[in-house]
């Protein structure tokens, strides 16, 4: 089964287990999910089945809004309910004040990913290490922050509203928020994906691959024969020649196609689009 659709995880299980759940609902043994979520999160997960796993690269899939809220005075190892230690009992803000220090995260960001986070240190995952115990410093990060807004805020709670660049840890901006409010400790007590780029979740629709793509459509003028079969293509058959990935539609199927050098690579050709 070729299949690519939004599914909605739930909170209190991983990705890996809740891809094995629909892996056994469609009756498919290759799949996949991009942008992973965190058992704690909940949401919007893309997936592939079949040859449409490899199709996540070249997807429209930036930039990803999240619903999370923030519990101010929480103290947590990894930023969430998961490992509450201790909360601390804050005097409470006005809103206006809350609702400048969600919005002052807009913009290029510069910070510290958590420590229980997929990182990889000297080839190990950072949460590996943070759940053995054992002391260590991640890089500092960079991410765009293209929107910030305050849904909510019911003291200690502050629920808000962050459109990202991938790799966004949105713990993090919790964190941030606290301690831009003067706030030793944050911890986030609900998260949510609502969307990654144009991708939404909708009932685990099938999506349209040829509107999904991220890439601009090419036209090929040459012997379809050699799409059919993957044959070298010739630059002056193409209707684009200017170096980039493109994508090539043949009725039920597309080829997708790199131009580097004056030549032309298939990157994947006669994916399925039905």
């Amino acid at each position: 089964m070729n299949r690519l659709f939004v599914a909605y995880k739930p909170t209190g299980i991983s990705s890996n287990f809740f891809l094995s759940r629909l892996k056994r609902k469609y009756g498919e043994k290759k799949a996949g999910f991009s942008g992973t979520l965190d058992p704690f999160a909940q949401g919007a997960l893309l997936i592939g089945m079949g040859s449409h796993t490899k199709l996540f690269r070249f997807l429209a899939k930036t930039p990803k809004k999240y619903r999370a809220t923030l519990w101010l005075g929480a103290k947590s190892d990894s930023l969430d309910t998961e490992m509450i230690e201790n909360v601390d009992i804050i005097d409470e803000f006005l809103d206006d004040k809350i609702e400048k220090t969600v919005k002052s995260l807009e913009g290029n960001l510069e910070y510290e990913p958590p420590i229980f986070s997929a990182k990889r240190i000297d080839g190990k995952r950072a949460y590996d290490l943070a759940r053995a115990g054992i002391k260590f410093e991640l890089n500092k990060i960079s991410s765009t922050i293209y929107e910030a807004k305050l849904i909510n805020y019911c003291h200690p709670f502050v629920t808000f509203e962050a459109t990202v660049s991938e790799g966004t840890y949105i713990r993090s901006l919790g964190r941030i928020i606290a301690h831009r409010l003067g706030v030793e400790f944050g911890s986030l007590s609900a998260l949510e994906r609502l969307n990654e780029g144009k991708f939404f979740f909708d009932g685990e629709k099938q999506l349209d691959i040829k509107k999904s793509l991220n890439i601009k459509q090419n036209f090929y003028h040459g012997d379809q024969q050699n799409l059919k079969y993957g044959r070298v293509l010739a630059l002056e058959d193409l209707e684009i020649r200017k170096g980039g990935y493109y994508w090539i539609d043949s009725g039920d199927t597309i080829s997708i196609i790199s131009i580097q050098n004056n030549s032309i690579k298939y990157e994947l050709n006669k994916v399925s689009v039905c």
